[in-house]
């Protein structure tokens, strides 16, 4: 919520036990899904047991049982104690505690719980045209106010080029993913503001042949030479105007357990030194950098710093659908442009990307493999900070990766919006119940 990133919501509170391996949560009183049905334990139960998302893996391998106590209240039992539960249950990290209404969902079944949707937040569901928009209404029980805007459509509209257009015309309020001269245009046009929220989002290369020895990339020299061959505070400028940051490392700065990593210069100059003394004077063929399409702009840049090097590259733009799912399934040959948004701390992020089994990490170091397997069951924090912090020494030291921003989500308001909330680290306007109008 709004200044306070642990406000209690379902839960109105919540206990540890003294050896972290229990915790209980209590229910508010009174709240309902938005078929009527009463928000319950079992319902927490039944949510968290569903669940199959990005988190479930490390979820469900530490979490012994889910108890329900009474209607109001849920007790989650731990195999051993884990410090970062309720980052991973509790946060935007993953979507394990959205909680749907069991006895709606077994009644309906997967199939038509995805035509019609339950939940107990500000906004019920009207109707989804995939691809096209989203339709929702306000829903007035919600337990935390009323919603002030009573219906809320989300168009899906690709081309950033005419989401502008749409907001000048008036034919949408809030236009979302606006960059550089776009978000320029919105700063200069009468009526119209520029909404700008860091998120806790960050984007870098990855080099996913590292470790093969026959790779170029095995060498550290030629890894850090990509590094100060990326001018990211010139792509910064250009695309986010100066609101998004140049990133020295794949963990956002914002997250718990940051370490601050000594900034990579912008050095072509030393990165073509760093490639002759690695026996590749000339460069050499890189063949692609493989990217969401969406975020294109963050390929090039770094397309272009191979180039002035004398590394070979081309672009190779995917449908989004498409490039996560031969991410996850670890399809990409070469260079790879990645990025995440999830909310969480440096732990979560090193888990997905860095360590050996991480669901996005193409490989990983045994050293650092066992210094996370130590930090996840240490539960005095500054010997947890200690040893995340050299995890994030050791990726720094071989530059396992290329960071190259922590972007800006630039928003385009328009005239009729009187309030617009936002949320330190969410990347949308948020909440929308709080949203008003003129």
């Amino acid at each position: 919520m709004p200044g306070n990133a642990w406000a209690p919501s379902l839960a109105e509170s919540w206990t540890t036990s003294k050896d972290g391996h229990v915790y209980e949560f209590l229910l508010r009183k009174g709240v309902r899904f938005h078929n009527g049905d009463p928000v319950t334990a079992e319902d927490v139960k039944f949510s968290f047991e569903r669940y199959k998302g990005g988190g479930a893996t490390a979820l469900k391998a530490r979490v012994a049982a889910v108890e329900v106590v009474d209607p109001l209240r849920v007790r989650f039992r731990l195999k051993q104690p884990w410090p970062d539960f309720m980052t991973f249950y509790a946060t935007p990290a993953t979507s394990a505690a959205w909680i749907i209404p069991k006895k709606y969902t077994e009644r309906v079944g997967d199939d038509g719980f995805k035509k019609a949707p339950v939940g107990a937040g500000p906004y019920r569901f009207v109707s989804f045209t995939p691809g096209v928009e989203l339709i929702v209404e306000a829903y007035d029980g919600y337990w935390r106010k009323a919603p002030a805007v009573k219906r809320l459509v989300f168009k899906s509209v690709p081309d950033e080029s005419t989401r502008l257009v749409m907001l000048k015309r008036g034919e949408t309020d809030v236009a979302y993913g606006l960059r550089g001269p776009d978000a320029e245009e919105v700063r200069r046009s009468p009526g119209l503001a520029l909404k700008v929220v860091l998120p806790t989002g960050s984007q870098w290369i990855v080099f996913t042949e590292q470790w093969d020895p026959k790779s170029p990339w095995a060498d550290r020299r030629v890894r850090l030479a990509i590094n100060l061959a990326i001018d990211r505070k010139g792509f910064s400028d250009a695309e986010y105007l100066g609101y998004g940051r140049p990133a020295p490392s794949i963990i956002p700065r914002d997250f718990e357990f940051y370490w601050v990593p000594p900034a990579y210069p912008y050095d072509p100059a030393r990165a073509r030194q760093l490639l002759a003394e690695a026996g590749y004077p000339r460069g050499f063929d890189a063949v692609e950098v493989a990217t969401d399409a969406v975020f294109a702009p963050e390929a090039e840049s770094v397309i272009n710093g191979l180039r002035a090097i004398g590394i070979r590259a081309r672009l190779r733009p995917m449908e989004r659908v498409a490039f996560y799912k031969a991410d996850q399934e670890k399809q990409f040959k070469r260079l790879v442009r990645v990025g995440s948004g999830a909310a969480g701390n440096a732990a979560t992020r090193i888990e997905a990307f860095v360590i050996s089994s991480g669901i996005r990490s193409y490989g990983g170091y045994p050293d650092i493999d066992a210094l996370f397997s130590d930090q996840a069951v240490e539960m005095d924090r500054n010997r947890r900070e200690a040893l995340l912090h050299k995890i994030q020494q050791l990726m720094y030291e071989r530059a396992m990766f290329a960071p190259i921003v922590e972007a800006a989500a630039m928003i385009g308001v328009g005239p009729r919006m009187a309030e617009v909330p936002t949320i330190t680290g969410h990347p949308f306007i948020s909440p929308y119940e709080d949203l008003k109008l003129k």
